[in-house]
């Protein structure tokens, strides 16, 4: 049975498809395509239908990480749908666990992206969306260690 993980950010433009790409990325060069399966939302729906922004684009490529994403909202069936979630921000956190309500099932595999960055200082991805070209860099830098990370406790756990 596969894993289905999802990663989810305010827009889905930036932080959740680089994480989705990451996670693609490293799933497929550990040969692991077989157990996961992977996508990404945002919980507005400012960008549906739109391709990450170009400089999470231009980041991962450095990275040789592709991102092929389109933009799309978080919906209640995603709760059903996947067997984690994974929000970038503290904000994007209870507002997934806002939707979830009282159902316990579904308020246990919302996590926070940086529990899983041996790195971490603080729990929130920041939102490279308002800087620079440096921004997107050390969001990707906390993403691949992140998700890294998580596929090891994932692939543990089977």
């Amino acid at each position: 049975m596969k894993k289905r993980v999802l990663f989810v950010c305010l827009g889905n433009i930036c932080r959740s498809p680089m994480a989705e790409g990451i996670f693609r990325h490293l799933v497929i060069d550990k040969g692991m395509s077989e157990e996961f399966e992977w996508d990404s939302a945002g919980v507005a729906g400012y960008h549906i239908g739109e391709n990450p922004d170009k400089r999470a684009i231009s980041s991962a490529a450095k990275h040789d990480v592709e991102l092929v994403s389109k933009g799309r909202q978080f919906r209640h069936a995603d709760f059903d749908d996947f067997d984690v979630i994974l929000a970038m921000d503290k904000s994007n956190y209870h507002h997934i666990l806002a939707l979830a309500g009282d159902n316990e099932k579904h308020r246990n595999k919302v996590h926070m992206m940086r529990e899983f960055d041996d790195e971490r200082d603080e729990m929130d991805v920041p939102d490279p969306y308002y800087g620079g070209q440096e921004g997107f860099e050390n969001v990707y830098q906390m993403l691949y260690r992140s998700c890294n990370n998580l596929i090891s406790e994932l692939n543990a756990e089977s």
